[in-house]
């Protein structure tokens, strides 16, 4: 049995086109996993990782993809995740899962929008990460600004292992700080990998850089600070020793650098995967909710424990479902029956697998810390899979709520069964797709996180399934919510002949920094205990639809205080209607308002466009929140509603002559001005 500590289950997460794809292909080469380095752009069969077609022809990684490679005797799972906002909840639902991360930051534009969306998500899990510094070859790179930003921006405490030598077009490779040696690439492919003296030109940078680092790593070793004020030398293993553990309690970020491009700098990369990363074993407690005892219970990653594992990812092929299984206890072999705790209803494992992006190899078992993917396993993403005899449930993972929505229609009276069968597979496997029907027109309305995110699955329903839509004009996803305190006293009385209703509540709403919030304040039995959940319930239902324009209601808390009851006459039923009802009156003298989605939008653009790309974003009710004018380009900062985005790239192109680009994320929801129609 394989020995957990030489396992590490990691992620690559980053910007878009800060290099990720073009790392992980190196690191498979390097590996010996692949033979054959491809490119994310350019001629050959396109990058390992990117398999599918869409990804090929749009140039950008749509799905998170997983395999499994070896390194100085560690097994390395490891997950390539896409940059592009639109496609967030495939880094969400990694980072759910892996132990460790890589965070791949562009040596020329530092931090952007999306390195601030992983940083939040890699600190919401808890993952201790690597930072890695890419395109060192590209003109205006600044390692040190890079390391900065993160100081400054992210607020990380990063610890630089690496110098390089030169940077841009004199890139060479790095000094590494703890042995004191040149790391030089050498070879087509820069396979060779040679540890020379250090050139006398960066010898003294080099020192002073060295003791910069020890310095740093001293507050977390009492055994390094004495070395230090005694003057004696500091042992590499130690330094190796103090960086994990300082790792693993998020006290530090490792910094390296290279250029994955220009094959520099990845084996050193790969060696501080396995000395800093951790393994399933090194990682905090999970905790997990016993559903039978109802409370909370620990979960060790240990191979002879009952078998707890947690479905993160789901795809359907011509095989049947493929459920990604990340493994917290247990062993898990092929044909066991397991119980999935959320329907509380028994599975069976038909076949395991090991993935390498889209290629299987079958496996007869997989123990804890492993993730592996299962074939024909009913079940649904975020849930948990239990060996006979154990019930427990392990904590879901955050999914942000949609943006966007458009409305489609099947073409033909064929398309409508194609539609129906593409939309019900893309829901189980993308927890951030949305399907309803618009009640007015009886239209299909597919919601997500941006217009890129619906326009890729448009195109799979056309690719893979063959079926023809219409596409409206997108809609944006607003939200409803109220500006000042208001307060109820309903009745509801209905005496129809036998069993009447009647539930009586006294409450009032006030506006909330949370999406909503429920408080019993009920004091002497005014209204029982078994009919405040039904109350709760109530309010609920009211904020899913809104009174302005249907849209959800937000931003509201409810407190109930009081009410009465009829001995025969009160129930649930008529508990939960009364709150609905209650709710609806008093929303509607609370001063209700509309609000819209603001996004956080980032443009790259060449100086002589700034003055026309930052017109253009007033223009659209956009206000600059920032700016950074760097050697090449300047990077404009603006938040701007989501309704004024649309066909902005088409426009931005226009007005760049092709050469700005620009990501945008949900920033968050905000007051629509007067005037501003819906």
């Amino acid at each position: 049995m394989k020995i957990l500590q030489y396992t590490r289950n990691i992620g690559i997460s980053a910007h878009i086109d800060s290099g990720k794809t073009t790392l992980s292909e190196r690191i498979l080469f390097y590996t010996g996993k692949i033979h054959k380095i491809e490119e994310v752009r350019g001629g050959g069969s396109g990058a390992t990782m990117d398999y599918t077609d869409l990804e090929k022809q749009h140039g950008i990684t749509i799905n998170s993809a997983a395999t499994t490679c070896f390194w100085n005797g560690h097994e390395i799972n490891l997950i390539d995740t896409p940059g592009h906002v639109d496609f967030t909840i495939e880094v969400e639902r990694a980072l759910r899962v892996l132990d460790g991360a890589i965070m791949v930051l562009c040596a020329v534009s530092g931090v952007q929008s999306q390195s601030i969306t992983v940083d939040r998500q890699m600190k919401r899990y808890r993952v201790p990460r690597l930072a890695f510094i890419n395109k060192m070859d590209r003109a205006g790179a600044n390692p040190f600004k890079v390391v900065e930003a993160l100081r400054n921006k992210l607020n990380l405490n990063p610890v630089l292992l690496q110098y390089p030598m030169g940077i841009e077009d004199n890139f060479e490779g790095v000094i590494d700080l703890i042995a004191m040696q040149a790391c030089y690439f050498l070879g087509e492919k820069g396979q060779e990998w040679v540890r020379k003296d250090i050139p006398d030109r960066f010898r003294e940078d080099a020192r002073q850089a060295r003791d910069k680092l020890l310095d740093i790593l001293s507050f977390y070793s009492e055994e390094m600070t004495e070395r230090l004020l005694m003057d004696e030398e500091v042992s590499r293993e130690l330094i190796w020793d103090v960086i994990r553990q300082a790792t693993l309690h998020l006290d530090i970020v490792p910094v390296l650098m290279g250029s994955a491009y220009k094959n520099k700098g990845v084996q050193n990369l790969l060696d501080a995967v396995t000395l800093y990363l951790p393994s399933p074993s090194d990682r905090e407690v999970v905790t997990a909710f016993d559903v039978a005892n109802q409370q909370e219970t620990h979960v060790s990653a240990d191979p002879d424990a009952p078998l707890v594992a947690l479905a993160f990812k789901l795809t359907d092929d011509e095989f049947g479902q493929l459920t990604y299984l990340r493994i917290y206890s247990g062993t898990l072999r092929k044909g066991d029956k397991l119980l999935n705790t959320r329907v509380q209803k028994a599975v069976r494992v038909s076949r395991l697998v090991r993935m390498h992006a889209d290629e299987r190899q079958e496996i007869e078992e997989a123990s804890a810390g492993a993730i592996v993917a299962a074939i024909g396993l009913d079940c649904a993403s975020g849930d948990t899979l239990c060996s006979e005899g154990t019930n427990l449930s392990l904590e879901g993972m955050f999914v942000p709520d949609p943006v966007i929505t458009l409305a489609i229609t099947p073409k033909t009276q064929e398309d409508i069964a194609k539609v129906a069968k593409a939309l019900h597979r893309f829901v189980r496997e993308d927890p951030t797709l949305h399907v309803s029907t618009d009640p007015e027109s009886g239209k299909t309305l597919i919601s997500g996180m941006g217009e890129l995110h619906l326009e890729i699955y448009i195109e799979r329903m056309q690719q893979e399934y063959k079926a023809g839509v219409d596409v409206g004009q997108p809609a944006v996803a607003y939200r409803e919510t109220i500006t000042q305190k208001s307060r109820f006293d309903f009745r509801l009385k209905k005496q129809s002949g036998g069993p009447g209703q009647y539930a009586h509540i006294i409450g009032y709403l006030e506006p909330w920094v949370e999406e909503f919030i429920f408080c019993d304040r009920v004091v002497g039995g005014a209204i029982p205990k078994q009919f405040i959940p039904a109350c709760e319930k109530g309010f609920k239902d009211a904020v899913t639809t809104g009174y302005l324009q249907g849209y959800p209601i937000v931003g509201v808390k409810v407190v109930l205080e009081g009410g009465s009851f009829h001995a025969v006459d009160s129930n649930e039923t008529a508990f939960r209607s009364a709150a609905k009802l209650g709710f609806e009156r008093a929303f509607s003298e609370a001063k209700p308002t509309m609000l819209e989605p603001i996004m956080a939008v980032e443009v790259e653009t060449p100086g002589e466009f700034t003055g026309r790309v930052q017109g253009n974003l007033l223009s659209r009710r956009g206000v600059l929140v920032g700016s950074e004018v760097m050697p090449d380009y300047t990077v404009l900062r603006a938040e701007v509603p989501l309704a004024e985005m649309f066909g902005y790239s088409t426009q931005l192109r226009s007005l760049s002559s092709g050469m700005a680009t620009f990501s945008m994320e949900l920033s968050g929801y905000k007051p629509m001005p007067e005037g501003v129609m819906v």
